[in-house]
């Protein structure tokens, strides 16, 4: 059986460990030159990194848990005790090493990623499904998508029966910040916040593993800035948002030695599915990620699982 993977995010790449187990060997595509999507660590200059994406792990249940400690064991996670937001007070939480794509890295081991392809369309083609990308096609038994639902909407044709579903998935988008300093904080600095047009706020540097000669900030606005903002150039959004992480961390902008934007134009789910995953099994099609259920790293987890027990089901 011929099975393929659009998005090497956690939800792809634990339905494909799954298949794998099981003796299949899906192909899994992405666009990005690495595994992670939202999971996502960006370098820049000799001693800059940054967790732009997810900032922590942590899990509420043990499947999810045991997977954690297995990370943990094989050195691709390591414990952090910095702020969490609100809903996860008190959970144990991890950070990836070196950064947090080295989680997804370790969850890719020994899987067929075929990274930078971009897939453009997903159509029926006689008892399968035609997967473009770039100059390329391929016909396969089984699709999994596994991208945001607006993505997912843009590449099958809108009378497939998961595309009312998918509609009804409200997304919100995340413009995030990533800055460096000098030297040590003026004030005491804060690693989260919610009471301005920023929703977190991070001293990436300070987490295991990293390097702690500069300071490296993470912060994220929240849904309302980001939509008001979306369509900035990346060096207009860093613009705006260097002022309110300053704010906080008492240094001035004129003291940032790096400062670049990244959009996430679908970061998490203002109103998700309801259910693990969305399928078609008389057409072999099947759709899941985070948004089927909530925001977390964790219900990508879960979707994948169940996307793969779905599949390998049937």
């Amino acid at each position: 059986m011929k099975i393929a993977i659009v998005g090497a995010g956690v939800a792809g790449l634990t339905c494909a460990r799954a298949m794998v187990k099981a003796g299949l060997a899906p192909v899994i595509f992405d666009k990005s030159r690495g595994v992670g999507g939202r999971l996502a660590t960006r370098r820049a200059e000799p001693g800059l990194q940054f967790d732009h994406g997810a900032p922590y792990l942590t899990a509420t249940g043990s499947g999810f848990a045991e997977v954690l400690r297995q990370a943990e064991e094989a050195g691709a996670l390591a414990g952090w005790q910095g702020p969490l937001r609100a809903a996860d007070a008190g959970a144990a939480a991890f950070v990836g090493l070196p950064g947090m794509s080295g989680f997804a890295r370790y969850l890719a081991e020994g899987l067929e990623v075929q990274a930078g392809a971009t897939v453009t369309a997903v159509t029926a083609e006689g008892s399968g499904w035609r997967v473009a990308w770039g100059d390329q096609a391929q016909v396969f038994d089984r699709v999994i998508l596994t991208l945001p639902a607006p993505q997912i909407l843009r590449m099958i044709a809108p009378d497939l029966s998961l595309a009312s579903a998918l509609r009804a998935v409200e997304m919100a988008p995340c413009l995030t910040l990533m800055a460096a300093f000098k030297g040590v904080c003026a004030s005491p600095a804060p690693e989260r916040t919610e009471t301005d047009d920023l929703d977190w706020i991070a001293l990436d540097s300070a987490k295991p593993g990293r390097d702690g000669g500069r300071q490296c900030w993470v912060a994220q606005a929240n849904a309302a800035f980001s939509r008001r903002h979306l369509e900035l150039e990346p060096p207009q959004i860093a613009e705006r948002m260097l002022p309110l992480l300053c704010r906080h961390i008492g240094r001035r902008p004129a003291e940032a030695t790096h400062a670049v934007a990244h959009r996430w134009r679908f970061s998490q789910a203002e109103r998700p599915l309801g259910q693990p995953f969305l399928a078609d099994p008389s057409q072999g099609l099947f759709a899941g990620g985070d948004w089927c259920l909530g925001r977390t790293v964790e219900d990508a987890w879960t979707s994948g699982r169940a996307l793969a027990a779905q599949l390998l089901g049937a």
